[in-house]
């Protein structure tokens, strides 16, 4: 959604971000796979290669309060994609909560906005 407002080290970082968070649970589910792939479609990154960056490494390349912000919401949007909230996915949110410097409040209101939209995503047609 804002991922294209990133810088290009950026892009790669979070890509690398997204990809951990996808498999943190030691699987890479079929919900998330697409998300990945949008990702990289959105990034214009459709080639790139994870190398396996640990996760200390990729936050530090985020210094905007903007970056930090789209890599929360984006990295949330993961998380909830298939529906269940891993321990490993918690404290890997918990981690990035931390290591960004975000108010308990401001996460909280993210969580609710990406939760709505998920909603909003599987509420049934009427036609």
């Amino acid at each position: 959604m804002f991922l294209t407002k990133l810088q290009q080290e950026e892009k790669e970082a979070f890509l690398e971000l997204a990809y951990l968070m996808a498999t943190i649970d030691g699987k890479f589910s079929v919900f998330e796979n697409p998300v990945i792939v949008k990702y990289q479609k959105e990034m214009e990154l459709e080639d790139y290669k994870i190398k396996g960056l640990a996760i200390d490494d990729i936050l530090k390349v985020f210094k905007e309060e903007r970056s930090k912000h789209i890599v929360l919401i984006e990295i949330l949007r993961i998380v909830y994609s298939d529906g269940i909230v891993h321990e490993n996915e918690q404290n890997s949110i918990r981690l990035i909560k931390e290591h960004f410097g975000f108010d308990p409040n401001k996460y909280a209101s993210f969580k609710d906005w990406i939760v709505g939209i998920k909603e909003l995503a599987n509420y049934p047609k009427h036609e």
